[in-house]
This record gives structure tokens, sequence and C-alpha cells, in this order.
């Protein structure tokens, strides 16, 4: 695997997990502006979620890796975005995208006992195009 490097986000967290994903899906931006996006085609998405938190949980991790790809690649791997129902309203747009696997991901975190946050998502579209979705911190 490519090592990836990617913008920090500012914490004071103790503890900060990083997690790298990759899953292969297709879209489409039904919008003249798109041009050739606007065309079904697919790509292989690099995920970054970066996640931080003062407390360990009872098996002394902050978040199971493998529960944070499951969350993901489950989802989306091998699917076209567009007929996901989160996407009925809206274009599956990189930052869409991003923002939604935020979404995910916070409501997964909020179920956890040592209260761990979600602070970055970071989609790769392609080698050279991303996009940064910084949810607000939840106090």
């Amino acid at each position: 695997m490519m090592f990836q490097y990617y913008p920090q986000v500012q914490h004071s967290f103790i503890y900060e997990l990083n997690k790298d994903i990759n899953f292969a899906a297709a879209h489409f931006i039904p919008a003249e502006a798109a041009g050739k996006c606007s065309r079904t085609h697919g790509h292989m998405y690099i995920v970054n979620v970066t996640i931080g938190g003062d407390e360990l949980d009872e098996t002394g991790i902050l978040v199971d890796f493998k529960a944070i790809k499951q969350l993901v690649c489950d989802r989306y791997d091998h699917t076209l975005l567009n007929e996901h129902p989160e996407f009925r309203d809206c274009h599956p747009t990189t930052e869409l995208l991003a923002q939604t696997i935020g979404l995910r991901i916070r409501q997964f975190l909020a179920g956890k006992q040592n209260r761990p946050q979600c602070l970055q998502v970071i989609v790769r579209e392609t080698p050279t195009s991303y996009v940064v979705y910084r949810p607000k911190r939840v106090t």
C-alpha cells in the first residue's frame, strides 16, 4: 500500500487513531455542470479517518480498526453510490461522501463508553484530488 500523508487536525486528545480504508465504487453527478462526471464512472476511493480520545476501552484500545473499516466498506464497496438512500436528495460528490462517512462514524462512536471523537474524514477520489471533512467537535 502506498503511504499517504494527510493534513493534520489540531486537538488536545491524548490518543489519535488513523485508519486508511480503500473501496471501489461508482457514481455519477446528474448535472450538466459536472461535465464528464455526469456519466457513470468509478473510483478506487481511499479514505482516512482520524479519531481522538482521552480514554481507552476495556480492551485497551481507542476504537477497533476493523469496526471502522466495516462501517465504510460494508456500506459502499462495489456499489453505485447514487443508489444509496443517503444520496437520494443530493449528488454523491466526494464532499458529501466524506460528510456521510463522518456522520456514520460519529453515530457509531456515540455508543462507546470511552467517548472517542471523529476529528476528520479524508476521501481521496483520485491520486491528486481529495476532500477533508472536519465535523464540529462534540462537547
